[in-house]
């Protein structure tokens, strides 16, 4: 399983509620994506940084969905391009439903141990 995690600055002026409008507006967009399994709107505590983190089945689903195209959309909505980093998820404690959930290792991971 991939943990996806997009940032990107908040524009000027921007508030939680702004940010919260903008998160609403794409919220069905995402909904329509079936490779996605979650996706958690964030924001700095601070207001500076906004972002998602997305679960994905694989990198292929997430660059998939964050082509070019959304990068320009991000681009033209906030002045700044994202950035994106990619995270094997192993193991997921969900305290709400009261599961654990290990996940077995990405295909995309890369050693950094030499042989």
């Amino acid at each position: 399983m991939i943990l996806e995690l997009v940032e990107f600055i908040s524009p000027q002026g921007w508030t939680r509620d702004k940010v919260a409008e903008e998160a609403r507006k794409v919220a069905p967009h995402w909904q329509g994506h079936t490779d996605l399994l979650r996706k958690h709107f964030i924001l700095e505590l601070n207001g500076k940084t906004g972002g998602g983190v997305y679960v994905w089945p694989s990198v292929a689903a997430a660059k998939a969905a964050h082509n070019e195209e959304w990068r320009q959309a991000v681009i033209k909505r906030t002045g700044a391009a994202p950035t994106i980093r990619y995270f094997d998820l192993m193991l997921l404690v969900d305290n709400e439903h009261g599961t654990v959930t290990e996940f077995p290792a990405a295909a995309e991971i890369v050693s950094t141990t030499a042989a």
